[in-house]
């Protein structure tokens, strides 16, 4: 497996150049790791501040790891702070993000890219988010001794690590000081492979951010006029079978106002979008002629970074990502304004729904017939409607707490001091 793991890293970089002459996604990330030692070495070169460095898969796993280094930084002030991404998703929304000193994306894993970048940035700890494991970093990092924790770690049996095949993979957990992890299922798959470190249930702390999120809200005057007095339905991160999924309703129930957040907004799926809702108007049209949504129920958000603040404006939540093999997205994001959840079926992954279904605050549906029946029900229905957003409020704050966990684990072993 560790010859496979080789191959594997030496062939994604060539095979993301391919893919970067016609796949912006791809293009990023090339050009993202063009002179980044250079790069790094620069901004190391003059600091005298010890470093905390935090690495994130993409977006979702800096909300998940931002409670985490706003506590530092407030608590600890004098470190600085280092985030790494592997994806340009993340990267390219965060890069500017003020809670980090430094934003990079993370070299390839590779021995000699591990070593160097260790040897440049010299941190004091390291933390890495949800799943996101990389042999040669992880391993650097150990025979260092430096203090590395996995935040919200979520496990499955599906996982290389409990195959016969995982002893390759069980070796990469073996490297962390301490595993934060999310679940008491997680904790017992874990206590099967019998680990030498410890590891706890700490919660999500996504919890605690999208209550970070919720409690410094500021109104945004152009879509509450867009809303006005309508039900309103939002849309966020959806992908084209969500948006087939909806059209029909959306274009039928023009009373009703939708705000729909693709997933991706190149201009292709901008105007795919365009095409599927007949009543719709763009985002930044709206900005550029703010009375031009006359007669329009649909707005599609072409831009990113808005859509934990459309959710207020919700009616009914819709939580795109349930039609692919990699499920939906953040439901929380919606459950934290007290709104009704609806998503696609493929949602088993995410504890979070899991647990909002059973609990009546998010309802599962197999197609668009299903989804319009859903919407109808609740639209209808003011008491089905108002209690399953309550649900959904209280389920996220009975949740919180999982940074207070580890930053009391920091805390309690002097991993950072004063």
């Amino acid at each position: 497996m560790r010859l496979l793991y080789r191959i594997f890293v030496w062939i994604y970089p060539k095979a993301a150049w391919l893919l970067s002459f016609y796949n912006p996604k791809a293009k990023l990330w090339v050009n993202g790791r063009k002179q980044q030692f250079r790069k790094l070495s620069m901004i190391f070169h003059t600091n005298q501040q010890p470093v905390v460095w935090m690495h994130c898969s993409s977006l979702g796993e800096f909300e998940q790891g931002k409670p985490v280094l706003e506590s530092i930084r407030q608590q600890y002030p004098q470190y600085f702070i280092l985030i790494s991404f592997f994806s340009p998703s993340g990267y390219e929304i965060r890069k500017h993000d003020t809670v980090a000193d430094y934003v990079c994306y993370l070299p390839m894993d590779r021995p000699y890219n591990a070593s160097r970048f260790l040897n440049i940035v010299q941190p004091s700890l390291v933390f890495f988010v949800k799943y996101e494991f990389w042999f040669y970093y992880l391993d650097e990092i150990r025979q260092r001794n430096i203090p590395l924790l996995l935040v919200s770690g979520i496990f499955r049996p599906d996982q290389a690590f409990f195959k016969w095949y995982g002893k390759f993979y069980r070796g990469m957990l073996q490297k962390f000081s301490h595993l934060f992890l999310q679940n008491k299922e997680s904790y017992a798959l874990l206590q099967q492979l019998e680990l030498s470190q410890d590891y706890s249930v700490a919660g999500d702390t996504r919890f605690d951010r999208v209550l970070q999120i919720a409690g410094r809200f500021e109104p945004l005057p152009l879509i509450a006029s867009f809303c006005g007095s309508h039900p309103v339905i939002v849309a966020g991160s959806t992908w084209t079978d969500d948006d087939e999924a909806l059209d029909h309703f959306a274009n039928t129930y023009t009373d009703i106002r939708f705000i729909i957040a693709p997933h991706d907004i190149d201009e292709d799926r901008l105007k795919e979008c365009e095409h599927l809702y007949q009543h719709s108007i763009r985002y930044s049209a709206l900005v550029a002629q703010p009375d031009a949504a006359m007669n329009r129920n649909v707005l599609i958000m072409d831009n990113m970074g808005m859509l934990s603040k459309l959710y207020h404006y919700a009616t009914i939540a819709y939580i795109g990502g349930g039609f692919g093999d990699d499920g939906i997205h953040n439901a929380l994001e919606a459950a934290v304004f007290g709104k009704p959840v609806v998503f696609g079926p493929v949602y088993d992954k995410y504890q979070e729904a899991i647990d909002l279904v059973d609990t009546g605050a998010a309802f599962s549906i197999e197609d668009a017939l299903e989804l319009e029946e859903q919407l109808k029900e609740l639209l209808s229905n003011q008491t089905l409607l108002k209690q399953s957003g309550r649900i959904a409020g209280d389920y996220v704050r009975e949740q919180a707490g999982a940074t207070a966990m580890i930053l009391h684990y920091i805390q309690a072993n002097r991993l950072l001091t004063n």
